[in-house]
């Protein structure tokens, strides 16, 4: 009946049911991309204009229904005006109401994922089906968008407002179980009994047992609310979601508006609604950021494949030095599926190592995300061992022991004589340079850094850092295997610092240079946290360790003396001699209490006011917030900038990806050269001015004059 390249139609003669399969040619996935929406509208018009049909199965010839909306064509949309992205919802959703008003009843087969629009587009037909393997949910928010093909229409009047908002506010995937429950769905059913079942439930609304014209009529009119009922759903809704989004991100607050709005309304006046709402939310700089944001992750993550298909399968695993962090890395290898050897000298550590794993696979098994059963295969998998007996087997080494070079150079030669040819060793280092550790190695080319980030479960990104003599082979091999634990790995040149460290450390530098020109530290750590950065910089030191900072912080001096050398003493140097080390050992800018929840809870220390005085010989000031936000953003986005330009790191949005997944930088900014493209480079250049007497810290590189010049940026719209 109907052939396009995404969607065909065909007629089962015997029953005279239409079948409109998503088939999208040539790729492992169904998306909605303009292509697809188009084609979807000349099935509808096939459909309409057919003889004698009796009912429609939507149905879906890949491992997924369908994924959602091609993202990669939201930037030529989203820079319509106001006006022409309402239109453009406008258009498309006619697409959709053609399914949902053809004259005979329609079912959905859900086979596997049904997100965004793909989930729209179940809604638009009259009954659902979905396997017991799929998922379905309205990610929008996520981009900073809500639903635009119907979904804040359909979803409320079949499941309830306050189900829907839930639904659509927070973003997450919903399970089968619950889908069934909320009546989202009409049958829940074994992956392999899908399209069966589907065709047995249309059977029954074609045979009268289904009234599915009654279904189609609850989806057509207003809400089923009273305005009391109306009044107490929507206002409790929007006093939570503003607490839980805050005011950074728009679009749960713009769903909810819409919902109330079209409460009242026909389904055609509320898809206007709707409508209207998408365009306000996709022209705010938020979604600009948030899809851009998802873009480089698909980036990333194109990258990790592409490695995938050189690097050297890796069957077992070891790591060196056990305790906290090997305890985790082990963890996270063995839960993912590579068995893993922890050696260590004392048998003191390797217990703190096992341990660690213990621990968090308990609290696996407590939230009812793993069985007993599964947890003690998972340990059982990790093999504690005070000698290198079985490194004969493995195929990778991860070194992670205490953070000196002569230890690691020791460990590294020792390691090396114990593995057989070929095995690639990756060390742990935070700060100390791959090329000044590979002289202790026979092979350096098997040989590179893999830098974890603490705490090793929780933290998505791990730095693949290769040297002058590491091969592209061992490369491969690291990055896959960090891919393999779960984790994103971002591939890097040596450096000091390498690349988070690197461009975290002069934000703290200007952070420092306005502590000694006046600044309130606890005032700071505000204003940071207001622009979105999880924790505040003096906050950040203590989590992260003052000792820890401090050491890195003399790396980085020595690494790049012209900016971050340090030409005065500095808080953290008065913190370090103090021995006030932070969270670790109970006091550093902050001191900790601990919680009902047993977890740490920061105080405001009067005597770190006290310690501060001597570095500050004008005394304390009231610097404005914009001042401290300058202070230490511009630092971070020129050293950023630096890292594209040396080569550091391979793009724009790998840098970005590793400071959103490295330090927490704030995901709905972007990322620092994201967020430069926002303020623009000439502003950003103008705001460097008034800081040009602290040197080199914020003296922009000639790339960016150039770019500035041109009015180029980092991303392309």
């Amino acid at each position: 009946m109907y052939q396009g390249k995404s969607i065909q139609v065909t007629v089962h003669q015997e029953d005279r049911i239409a079948e409109l399969c998503f088939d999208r040619e040539g790729e492992s996935i169904n998306k909605f991309d303009a292509r697809t929406v188009r084609e979807l509208g000349e099935a509808a018009a096939a459909l309409a204009a057919a003889k004698d049909l009796q009912g429609l199965i939507v149905t879906s010839a890949k491992d997924v229904f369908i994924v959602g909306a091609d993202i990669t064509e939201f930037g030529a949309v989203f820079q319509r005006t106001e006006e022409e992205i309402a239109a453009w919802c406008w258009e498309a959703n006619q697409v959709f109401n053609a399914i949902e008003d053809l004259p005979l009843p329609s079912v959905t087969a859900i086979n596997g994922v049904a997100l965004g629009g793909g989930f729209e587009m179940c809604l638009s037909t009259d009954f659902r089906v979905m396997s017991t393997a799929a998922q379905i949910g309205f990610p929008e928010v996520k981009l900073g968008i809500i639903p635009g093909f119907g979904g804040t229409v359909r979803c409320p009047r079949l499941i309830g407002a306050d189900n829907a908002i839930e639904w659509i506010a927070g973003g997450n995937p919903v399970k089968p179980d619950v889908a069934l429950k909320m009546h989202a769905v009409d049958a829940v059913v074994a992956p392999d009994k899908v399209k069966a079942a589907a065709l047995s439930l249309l059977q029954q609304a074609i045979g009268g047992q289904r009234d599915w014209k009654a279904r189609r009529a609850q989806k057509m009119g207003p809400l089923k609310l009273n305005p009391m009922e109306a009044s107490m759903v929507f206002e409790t809704a929007k006093g939570f979601i503003a607490g839980q989004a805050g005011k950074h991100y728009p679009a749960p607050m713009e769903a909810v508006k819409g919902i109330q709005k079209g409460a009242s309304k026909s389904r055609d006046e509320a898809i206007r609604i709707e409508g209207q709402g998408f365009a306000r939310v996709a022209k705010t700089w938020q979604a600009d950021a948030l899809v851009t944001l998802f873009l480089n992750d698909q980036i990333v993550k194109k990258k990790a494949k592409g490695y995938a298909k050189i690097g050297k399968p890796i069957k077992q695993a070891a790591v060196l030095g056990a305790g906290i962090m090997g305890g985790g890395i082990a963890y996270q290898s063995s839960v993912k599926g590579t068995p893993i050897i922890m050696k260590d000298i004392a048998d003191k550590q390797l217990e703190l190592g096992v341990n660690e794993a213990n621990k968090l696979l308990a609290k696996e098994v407590e939230r009812k995300k793993m069985t007993a059963a599964k947890a003690g295969e998972v340990l059982g998998h990790i093999r504690p061992t005070l000698n290198y007996g079985d490194f004969g087997t493995v195929d990778v080494v991860v070194e992670a022991v205490v953070e000196n070079p002569k230890i690691k150079k020791a460990v590294l030669a020792e390691v090396e004589a114990a593995v057989r040819p070929g095995t690639i060793i990756a060390s742990n280092t935070s700060s100390i340079s791959i090329d000044d550790l590979s002289p202790a190695m026979k092979h350096p080319e098997n040989f590179l850094g893999m830098h974890f980030f603490n705490p090793v479960h929780r933290m998505p990104l791990v730095e693949v850092i290769y040297g002058e003599k590491t091969s592209k082979e061992a490369i491969a091999t690291i990055a896959t295997y960090a891919a393999s634990m779960g984790k994103t790995p971002i591939v890097v040149k040596n450096c000091p610092g390498f690349l988070v460290n690197r461009i975290l450390f002069p934000y703290f530098a200007g952070w420092e240079f306005a502590i000694n020109d006046g600044a309130d530290f606890v005032k700071m750590d505000k204003v940071l946290e207001e622009f979105g950065w999880p924790m505040g910089p003096a906050y950040l030191e203590d989590v992260v360790g003052i000792d820890t900072s401090h050491h890195v912080g003399e790396v980085l001096a020595a690494g790049y003396p012209d900016r971050m050398g340090r030409t005065r003493r500095t808080i953290i140097d008065v913190m370090y001699e103090a021995k006030r080390y932070g969270q670790k050992n109970g006091i550093g800018f902050y001191k900790y209490e601990t919680d009902p929840k047993g977890k740490p809870k920061k105080v405001i220390d009067q005597s770190t006011y006290e310690l501060i005085a001597p570095l500050q010989p004008n005394g304390q000031v009231d610097m404005p917030d914009l001042e401290i936000l300058e202070r230490l953003m511009i630092p971070m986005i020129i050293e950023t900038a630096r890292c594209v330009e040396e080569g550091i790191v391979g793009s724009a949005a790998e840098a970005d990806m590793g400071l959103i997944m490295g330090i927490g930088f704030p995901p709905f900014r972007g990322g620092a050269l994201k967020y430069c493209d926002r303020l623009g480079m000439k502003e950003v250049i103008a705001r460097c001015a008034p800081y040009a007497h602290h040197g080199k810290l914020y003296e922009p590189t000639e790339r960016m004059k150039e770019m500035a010049a041109k009015g180029e940026t980092y991303y392309q719209k």
